[in-house]
């Protein structure tokens, strides 16, 4: 069986339609069927059955593409045990974070790896969490960062997962907001501007969810995907934000954090293909990952 095929029977698996797998493969839709009929060959079994205009996987087809990620991570491991001899960790390693814990965990723990291990390579990705888990299941990445409270995409039995951090939801200000001291109860702020996340994201469903929990529907001014600007906007005075704790840099934005009356903490995690045992470089970037001391830890 062909690797590279078996690859796309996977990625038909978690994306679903032969159109997301030719996107995501950079292929076009003919050639990505041709390839999984090519496969079919190969295994002398029916992988795929049409109903109507779409194609999905026969029971056969589910097995084979939900043992192919297994198949190919341990392929890969006996790729990199052969390139070094297994004397230390070496290869390339995908790392899928999301905005606000690229710049507090992922380039911290890639800093001491690049000085430790002179043979790994880490490639890091920005994924939020809606995008990280389809990423991880379809081999795009070795390791994402991501949050076991992201409901979209429920992490599932085929994952293992190392809590990294805990962090705190706040209410972000523009300096000198009359928004007195200590937590805030967010229905006071019904009437109030709003930079939110991209639509469907994970901080805009989460945002929008803490609001309709307060009893209203806010008026939102912006939708930015990146952090930075959200902040510069607020720090303007054109917004007001509900950010992670990990994304507020108070050193280059002078804004006002509040906490909420109602806590809202979210647990950063890191999730792995489970399967093969992972190759000694994922298993050092764990590792790294875990000893960072510069974030909260979640508690037991």
């Amino acid at each position: 069986m062909n690797p590279w095929r078996l690859k796309l029977l996977s990625q038909l698996d978690t994306l679903g339609t032969i159109r997301a797998v030719a996107q995501a493969a950079n292929l076009s839709p003919s050639s990505v069927s041709q390839q999984l009929a090519v496969l079919e060959t190969e295994t002398r079994t029916q992988l795929l059955e049409r109903t109507g205009r779409r194609v999905r996987l026969t029971s056969a087809g589910l097995i084979l593409a939900r043992r192919a990620r297994s198949i190919l991570d341990h392929m890969d491991s006996v790729e990199t045990e052969l390139r070094g001899f297994g004397d230390e960790p070496s290869g390339l390693v995908r790392l899928g974070a999301f905005q606000s814990a690229i710049h507090t965990l992922a380039v911290p723990a890639v800093t001491r790896l690049a000085r430790a291990y002179p043979h790994l390579d880490v490639e890091i990705l920005e994924l939020e969490p809606h995008a990280s888990m389809p990423a991880l299941r379809v081999g795009d990445a070795d390791i994402v960062i991501t949050t076991t409270d992201f409901d979209e995409q429920p992490l599932g039995p085929d994952l293992d997962l190392v809590p990294l951090a805990t962090d705190e939801i706040l209410l972000v200000l523009p300096p000198g907001h009359p928004a007195g001291r200590g937590p805030v109860n967010l229905a006071a702020f019904a009437d109030e501007p709003w930079a939110f996340d991209i639509a469907q994201s994970y901080m805009a469903n989460l945002a929008l969810r803490l609001c309709r929990q307060a009893r209203f529907e806010p008026r939102v001014v912006c939708r930015f995907s990146n952090y930075m600007m959200a902040l510069q906007h607020v720090e303007a005075g054109l917004s007001i934000a509900l950010l992670p704790a990990l994304a507020v840099d108070h050193r280059r934005y002078d804004v006002t954090t509040r906490q909420l009356a109602t806590p809202e903490i979210r647990t950063i995690t890191a999730a792995i293909r489970r399967g093969a045992p992972p190759r000694a470089a994922v298993r050092v970037v764990l590792d790294s990952l875990r000893r960072d001391p510069t974030v909260p830890l979640p508690t037991p």
